[in-house]
Formats: structure tokens, sequence, C-alpha cells
């Protein structure tokens, strides 16, 4: 019995070396036969195909299978290279984005410049914000023009929408510009279609107070409101705003100006209204009586003694 294992594998080994080469001269065989050209040698070959092909379709579907999995893994990986490439796209295409809203805000505040209409007298000069100087209590901004630009103090700053400011500090190459929100700010307008005048005064929010309104039952949220030229501080007629009314009752007055977005102010070069010291050019010559009109009155004078 101890010999059995030892019988068992003298056996297997010659049937197993038996098979191999049968095996091997079969193969040998079909390569001789697939290599041969002959029309019988063709006849064979096809035959044999179309007997053991169609049986052997149940072998290839795990091959045909294998196949699809690799060919829908390259197509995965196609396609997170192509998601990728798409992330990175979609990046540059926000920064475009950003870019052209920017420059599209700057061509519409431009535009809006070179749109709004004024007197055809005031002429203007427009400057680059350079910084926000502004802060709690006080509300202003820096332009790059000044003296040497013709700037003086106290002209009105506009920007593509209405009135922004006044000048409030010459330099040769800036000025400071007092926004309407500033405290400082005060600034004589007039209410439409009312005709009501009346003063914005700034309290640093959002929102002027309308002080000193001579009728305020006429004068309804909505209703717009302009510069006025008195005092001779700015242009009448100036856009600066519609009134609002707060809920403490309050009526103040929405910028017409963007505050959000000063990027560029247009300085209105306004000259000083020409005051009149001498009144004899518009009074016309004294009359002379002739000698029978002076007779009458100085009957009546004498009368009169």
């Amino acid at each position: 019995m101890a010999n059995t294992p030892r019988q068992d594998q003298d056996f297997v080994r010659p049937v197993r070396r038996v098979l191999v080469g049968l095996l091997a001269v079969l193969l040998l065989l079909t390569f001789l036969i697939w290599r041969i050209d002959s029309p019988r040698v063709e006849q064979f070959r096809m035959a044999v195909i179309d007997r053991v092909v169609p049986s052997f379709d149940w072998a290839m579907r795990p091959v045909a299978r294998a196949v699809a999995m690799a060919e829908n893994f390259r197509s995965y990986a196609r396609i997170i290279e192509q998601n990728q490439e798409l992330r990175r796209e979609l990046q540059q295409m926000r920064a475009w984005r950003e870019a052209a809203l920017q420059l599209e805000q700057r061509n519409a505040q431009l535009l809006d410049l070179n749109q709004v209409r004024l007197d055809p007298q005031l002429t203007h000069v427009t400057g680059v914000v350079m910084a926000d100087s502004g802060s709690p209590f006080r509300k202003s901004v820096l332009l790059n023009v000044g003296a040497r630009d013709g700037v003086q103090d106290g002209w009105a700053v506009m920007d593509g929408l209405g009135l922004a400011g006044r000048v409030a500090g010459v330099g040769n190459r800036t000025a400071r510009v007092v926004l309407l929100t500033d405290t400082a700010s005060a600034l004589p307008v007039v209410i439409q279609p009312s005709g009501q005048r009346a003063m914005l005064v700034g309290d640093t929010s959002a929102f002027p107070l309308l002080e000193f309104i001579e009728s305020p039952d006429e004068v309804r949220p909505g209703d717009r409101v302009i510069s006025s030229d008195d005092g001779g501080v700015f242009p009448a007629g100036l856009l600066v705003g519609e009134v609002v009314q707060t809920r403490d009752r309050r009526l103040r007055v929405r910028i017409a100006a963007d505050y959000s977005r000063l990027e560029f102010l247009r300085v209105l070069r306004s000259r000083p209204v020409e005051r009149i010291t001498d009144t004899g050019a518009l009074i016309t010559p004294p009359f002379e009586a002739s000698e029978d009109e002076e007779a009458p009155l100085e009957l009546e004078s004498i009368g009169d003694g």
C-alpha cells in the first residue's frame, strides 16, 4: 500500500507526455494546413471554420466582454481627461467673464459720460478715481486731475448718471471730491414737478436728507430732484436723484450716481455767475422833459406850496 502513490506517479507522467506530444502535433498540422495555399485545403479550412466557430460562440463571449470593458475603460479615461480640460477652460472662461464684465462696466460708464446732456456752455474734464479716502464720518474720493488741468475748488462733479459731489481741495495733479453723502455737503436743490426748493444735507448715510422744504405736502416719493443755482454754487438742472420716504417719515434722496462703482468722474468747468455792480448799463438814460411838460410840474409845486 505504501508504493501506490509512486506507481500512480509513474503512470501519469508517460500519459502526460503522450498527450502533450499529440497536442503539439495537432497544432503543427493545423498551422501547416492553414499555411497551405490550395483550393481543396481552402475548402477544408472553411468547412472547419463553419463547423467549429459557431459552436465556440459561448467561449468568445467572455473575450468580447473583456474587450468591451477595456474599450469602456479607455473611453472613461478619455472622458476624465476631457472633464479636466473642460474644468481648466471653465476657469479661464470665468476669468475672461470677469474681465469682460469689468470692461463692459467701464464701457457703459464712459458711454454714459458721453451721452449725458448738459448745458452747452459747460465744459468738463474727466478723471480716474485713484482712491477712496472716505471713513464712517467722511465720504470723499481722490481724482487724478488737479490745478494743472484747470480744476478749481467748488466745481461740481458727476459720474455717468448724475451729480456725485463737489471739489473740496485741489492739488497740482490731484483733487479731492466730497460726495453728496458727506456731512459737510449741503446742496440747494429743486424738486420736480412741484418746483419746491430745499437743501440736500449729507449725513453719511446712502440717502441724504431733504431739509428746509417750502411745502413738504407737495413732495411725493419718486419726484425728480435736480440741482439749483441758488447761491451760485452749482449749475442748475443737474440730475441729483429721486425722493424716497423712510420708515421714520422723513424725506430723503436716492442718489442717481452709483457710488459703488466710482471709477470715472467728470468735473464740470462751471464759470462763476457774472455779478452786476454797475446798473447804469441796464437803465435807459434819464428822460429830458421839454418846457411844456415842466410847466405843470411847477404849477403843482406852487399849488402845493
